[in-house]
């Protein structure tokens, strides 16, 4: 019998809209896009099930395409596999189990039947997340272009972000802010060991202390997290580990943990980052050249790997010390490019501009994205006014997104418990997380989100010969200037005196400009702008000395 959701279920950590089917009964319904889970029972007792058994759920589509979905252990006598579709209509399903005798594992059969999504999530309205056919943009599967604007919870599934409260506070104000994309470490977390009590959640850690077999009840404690991101428009960006487990532990592991993470998470709206600063040694290592070696080969493999098993073809990246190419030995097991380029404040700004341009002359061509950089608050810098010029000189510069990050939330410090040294003996801070959260640059670069997707911000090109003066390789805190010829117009002016004459005006072609406050969303009518003789025009002197954003919209 098909089992609907009750409070119990909520409880074991299914979202409201998702069902649950046991294996064996018939059909259940599911809405397009929306996880629907299945649950199997071993009948033959299994002495290591999480390293002796393997199970995968194959599903045929409408079309007749099988799609072969990993299982994961869910303790005991439990496997679970979960499913979405966008192709309407009835997916019939069949179970496969290397233990061909457990009748409560293989040859179960059943089917789901997909139906239209009705609700106004955004990641099931338009479908998951992938790249556009011109490399340059994400979109989602319906065609809708997807605006990445990230944030950086690296420790979010720890208990130190206590579920519910906590958790659901933070994801309700970056939600409401209007981010779309957070970055979270499937357990195996930075700046600590493996079982550093830092890194546990209300059930453990992700792993036996052996290393022998995954913890399921960690997961299930993380599932909640997970779920709750996704329900509320949030793409969970689930980092595998960080780099350097990889040296610790084995490729063999690494792939089990992988595997785990997919057949857990795959059928969510989420995004496969294979580590974090993969190539980085442990702080602490005496080897660190063979080091970056074995993880350059090691997170290149398991990068083909998660390819191969991914039945939901979720885009695949890795998070880097510098870039994501460099990171792995064959940039075609990349969708899209990362970039870290510094937590200096303005120090960072020439290196964010050289990797974010330099990146999109490099072959293959993919989206790129700075997705980690100057935390606002680090070392007592990055304020909200680098965050605003550093959004901007992204975007401008031809970046697919931006992610934003708050000293205080990436590794969760509470006022009672600040997380304290990283393995090298040194704090990155002590600012709590409740604090952080409520930085302006989070809500402001929420804003200047907002104006940018009033227009076609995917078919933008950078132009900085459009205003005069303009940011250069000698000086890289000028105006940045982008947009599409003959419909619009966007240049972000830093700090300065006067604003910049903006050049090669079409001639004939009025605009209307404002201006636009990068701080309060507050917007200032130029009225209409034709360019001279030379194609140029001069703006006003600007109501306050302060960063301006200069907007030109065609008149019809």
């Amino acid at each position: 019998m098909i089992q609907r959701l009750s409070r119990l279920f909520l409880l074991s950590f299914l979202l409201p809209w998702s069902q649950s089917l046991h294996a064996g009964t018939s059909t259940t319904r599911a809405e397009a896009n929306v996880p629907v889970e299945i649950e199997f029972v071993a009948r033959n007792p299994h002495a290591d099930p999480f390293n002796e058994v393997t199970l995968d759920v194959l599903f045929t589509d409408p079309a007749g395409k099988v799609h072969r979905v990993p299982a994961f252990w869910a303790g005991g006598a439990k496997w679970k596999a979960r499913y979405a579709s966008a192709s309407p209509g009835l997916h019939q399903w069949r179970s496969e189990c290397n233990d061909s005798s457990d009748r409560g594992l293989h040859e179960v059969k059943g089917g789901v039947e997909v139906t239209r999504y009705r609700g106004s999530n955004p990641l099931y309205q338009h479908g998951p997340i992938r790249v556009a056919e011109d490399r340059h943009h994400l979109e989602h599967l319906d065609g809708t272009p997807f605006f990445w604007l990230g944030d950086t919870w690296w420790m979010a599934l720890c208990s130190r972000l206590k579920w519910p409260h906590d958790f659901q506070l933070l994801t309700a104000d970056r939600a409401k802010k209007g981010f779309t994309v957070i970055q979270i470490v499937a357990g195996l977390y930075p700046d600590m060991g493996e079982f550093d009590p830092r890194g546990s959640n209300e059930a453990g850690f992700p792993w036996t202390r052996d290393k022998s077999a995954i913890n399921p009840a960690y997961f299930d404690m993380a599932d909640r997290r997970i779920q709750h991101l996704a329900e509320n428009g949030l793409a969970p960006c689930v980092v595998g580990c960080w780099g350097y487990y990889l040296s610790n532990w084995s490729e063999q592991a690494m792939r089990k943990h992988w595997r785990y993470i997919v057949a857990r998470w795959g059928a969510y709206p989420v995004i496969w980052c294979l580590a974090g600063e993969g190539t980085m040694p442990y702080y602490l290592s005496k080897d660190k050249e063979q080091d970056i070696e074995r993880q350059k080969r090691g997170w290149t493999e398991v990068g083909r790997y998660v390819h191969q098993i991914d039945p939901f073809h979720r885009l695949v990246t890795i998070h880097p010390s510098s870039n994501s190419r460099d990171t792995v030995l064959d940039p075609t097991v990349l969708d899209f490019e990362m970039l870290q380029t510094g937590h200096g404040d303005r120090a960072s700004v020439p290196n964010t501009l050289r990797q974010v341009t330099g990146s999109q002359t490099r072959t293959p061509a993919m989206p790129v994205i700075d997705a980690e950089v100057c935390y606002e608050g680090i070392l007592e810098a990055s304020r909200e006014e680098l965050q605003r010029l550093l959004f901007w000189a992204c975007i401008l510069d031809g970046a697919a997104g931006h992610t934003y990050g708050a000293n205080g939330i990436w590794q969760l410090n509470t006022p009672e418990q600040p997380f304290g040294p990283s393995p090298h003996g040194r704090s990155w801070g002590d600012t709590p997380w409740t604090d952080a959260y409520r930085l302006p640059g989070s809500y402001q670069l929420g804003l200047n989100k907002t104006l940018l997707l009033r227009y076609e911000w995917w078919r933008f090109q950078p132009h900085p010969e459009w205003a005069e003066p303009h940011w250069s390789d000698k000086n890289y805190i000028q105006p940045y200037s982008a947009g599409i010829p003959g419909k619009v117009r966007m240049t972000y002016v830093p700090v300065s005196w006067d604003l910049p004459k903006l050049t090669h005006l079409e001639p004939g072609s009025p605009y209307r400009g404002s201006l636009f406050n990068p701080s309060t969303g507050k917007e200032t009518s130029l009225g209409n702008v034709t360019g001279d003789a030379q194609g140029e025009w001069q703006p006003p002197v600007p109501p306050i000395v302060r960063d301006w954003l200069i907007v030109l919209d065609r008149v019809d």
